[in-house]
């Protein structure tokens, strides 16, 4: 079958490279400020040495974790994810605690008295959830969920410096002319770069310019296409078994 011609975004192979290595690290920085929209403004992000993976094809997805620095001379800690996990406010759990746990000095506690970085988990979900998958995320019809520790009561936020941000590009379906914000134009190109022809007239001159450059299946490498389209053969095959499943 001959390859579109961009690459979906939202699969393990083709989001490393847009948004995973150091060179392509100002789409990650683009992206990330359009999810905070002003609560925080990164200007340099560092990715970790270390890439933490799902333990099985349904959950097999790339995680980033990224030490942002922002505007005002803050450290953030960063985990970014896509794809659908299984067990997903488990693993948001998990993977929190994971993030808190790596900061933690050994020595005095006097000595640093538990003060950490920020934490945010911030994932994005571009499929539907697999039907043998129990627990659902978030509130259907709303693309965007940003959570936080509050006051069950009163709803008061009562720490402000861990959170976890999900979107789901299931329900989301604006138009193109409906996206005015940075946010909302992040999210529609994600989700139709692979129906595209071209690079979309409006967007030459920007940052999404470079995105769809690096997003041309005939800019991959030979190893990077081969991974590519091993991961759309595997997914084609496992969407099937799912179809087959439910009937």
């Amino acid at each position: 079958m001959q390859p579109k011609k961009y690459v979906d975004p939202l699969m393990d192979t083709s989001f490393k490279r847009l948004f995973g290595t150091e060179p392509n690290k100002e789409l990650m920085i683009n992206l990330l400020n359009a999810i905070f929209d002003g609560r925080k403004t990164l200007i340099d992000l560092e990715y970790s040495k270390s890439e933490h993976r799902g333990n099985n094809d349904e959950d097999g997805i790339a995680i980033f974790d990224l030490l942002c620095t922002s505007e005002k001379g803050e450290k953030i800690i960063v985990e970014v994810q896509h794809g659908y996990p299984v067990n997903f406010e488990e693993r948001i759990i998990n993977n929190t605690l994971r993030l808190i746990n790596e900061q933690g000095r050994k020595g005095r506690i006097a000595d640093w008295k538990y003060k950490i970085s920020e934490v945010y988990i911030i994932t994005v979900i571009g499929r539907k959830e697999p039907a043998s998958t129990k627990n659902k995320i978030g509130v259907e019809g709303r693309y965007l969920h940003d959570v936080c520790l509050c006051h069950r009561e009163t709803g008061e936020i009562i720490y402000h410096d861990l959170g976890c941000i999900y979107i789901d590009l299931t329900s989301f379906d604006k138009k193109d002319e409906e996206c005015n914000v940075p946010l909302d134009r992040w999210l529609y190109e994600l989700k139709h770069m692979p129906e595209r022809e071209n690079c979309p007239p409006h967007l030459k001159g920007t940052i999404y310019e470079t995105f769809y450059h690096l997003g041309e299946y005939a800019e991959l490498t030979r190893e990077e296409r081969n991974m590519y389209d091993q991961e759309l053969k595997r997914r084609g095959d496992n969407a099937a078994a799912e179809l087959t499943g439910l009937q």
